[in-house]
């Protein structure tokens, strides 16, 4: 009798192609997903991209901005445009690049710093460099500023040594055999720090590079510091909005069952009209839950939703329909109730990991960073980013809007196409 049960539950498995991929596929995908997401965070091989504004123009910055360029974890931008070419880049255009989201942090070598930079001591009127951040990824701007550190004395041996001379003679007339030992110690632990980590900032935490840390969008008057709500509210919002269509358009699915939508077909509805009224509906709901989900955040966490209610309601007219679209596409695929929740399970998760509901798509490699732009959660999350984190205008959500329009568009000819199938019944 066992043996007749399992080889029926078996053979029941080798039939639902749907659940052999929830059993097999989905876990796999899960662990690439985040092998690759956490294993980039220790790969050697990847490289923070910076900009770098050089105001300075003096010897000391050139021989900083050659040794940031030829440092193997960096990808250093010194021009307005990304090949190289263009203007040279200024505090003003590094930081736009930084708030655009282009850069998360930006190097600025003021006027000023090669006459008077001091590597030695905490003199407080000493001219700093600047790190322009974008903290919304807070291992780049950590990662800079240990590597800045560690360049700036390699970059000037002389400048250090001389410095660190004047110091040690005020107090005595010379370096001691110890004394030298002790600075060789201290720059033989720098160069072997890991910035991934903060280690570098440690070593160079009383001796180093004077760098001020810039933080160019939190808090604002308008934001304060609660922005960050944004990531969570949208991230959430858009995977849970995805089921709710999902399961909401299921319900063509059991009318086919029942008969009912035979009998709608046949009215002057059609399917064309059968087709908008559900996503009509699906459109409706999913502003609604959206709009439950930002207000709660507003009242419990909050999140600054008054100073950005357009930028809000453009993102959720545009992303609510999208969505809507997409449940339907994935209802008229499938053929039962069944296999339409397995389907959009795979599919929903899939589509939230790699699209950024799930962890910021700042940690994950840039080949999956650009991966995660086929799907239609990283342009909703983008946008909503856009509006929340970098208060942008509405102008500025063109491409978010525009793709989610085209992605409605391109989702509801495909369930027009899946749905023909029901008016052959």
């Amino acid at each position: 009798m066992i043996a007749t049960l399992l080889k029926i539950s078996f053979t029941n498995l080798r039939r639902d192609r749907v659940a052999q991929a929830m059993t097999f596929l989905l876990p796999i995908l899960f662990f690439s997903i985040f092998a690759n997401v956490f294993g980039a965070q220790r790969d050697p091989t990847r490289k923070v991209n910076v900009a770098l504004a050089d105001d300075d123009h003096s010897p000391f910055s050139a021989k900083l901005t050659k040794a940031l360029i030829a440092e193997g974890s960096l990808a250093v931008r010194t021009t307005t445009e990304k090949d190289g070419k263009g203007e040279p880049l200024t505090r003003d255009s590094a930081e736009k690049l930084v708030r655009d989201g282009a850069i998360p942090v930006a190097v600025v070598l003021p006027k000023g710093l090669g006459a008077n930079v001091q590597l030695f001591g905490n003199d407080p009127n000493a001219v700093k460099v600047q790190l322009l951040a974008d903290v919304s990824d807070p291992i780049a701007p950590q990662m800079v500023n240990g590597l800045l550190q560690k360049v700036s004395f390699t970059a000037a041996p002389d400048m250090m040594a001389d410095q660190g001379l004047k110091m040690f003679t005020q107090y005595g007339g010379g370096l001691t055999p110890a004394q030298q030992a002790s600075v060789d110690q201290w720059k033989t632990q720098l160069e072997k720090a890991d910035p991934a980590d903060g280690t570098a900032n440690k070593v160079a935490s009383s001796v180093g590079l004077p760098i001020e840390m810039v933080n160019v969008l939190q808090p604002s008057p308008v934001n304060g510091d609660k922005s960050l709500i944004s990531f969570y509210a949208a991230g959430v919002g858009v995977m849970f909005l995805l089921f709710s269509c999902s399961s909401g358009a299921g319900t063509m699915l059991e009318e086919e069952e029942s008969g009912t939508l035979g009998r709608l077909l046949s009215s002057r509805a059609g399917m064309a009209g059968v087709l908008i009224g559900k996503w009509t509906y699906l459109w409706l709901m999913g502003m609604m839950q959206l709009s439950v989900m930002f207000i709660w955040g507003a009242v419990v966490f909050g999140l600054p939703l008054a100073a950005h209610v357009a930028g809000f309601v453009t993102m959720t007219v545009v992303t609510a329909g999208a969505a809507a679209a997409f449940g339907m596409v994935l209802a008229t695929a499938s053929r039962t109730r069944q296999q339409l929740g397995g389907i959009s399970t795979i599919v929903i998760l899939t589509m939230s990991a790699l699209g950024g509901s799930m962890f910021p798509r700042f940690l994950m490699s840039e080949t999956m960073q650009k991966m995660g732009l086929v799907t239609f959660n990283a342009w909703a999350l983008d946008g909503y980013i856009k509006v929340f984190w970098r208060d942008a205008r509405l102008i500025e959500l063109l491409p978010q809007v525009g793709v989610l329009l085209a992605l409605t568009v391109v989702f509801m000819g495909l369930a027009r196409l899946f749905a023909r199938r029901w008016e052959t019944l």
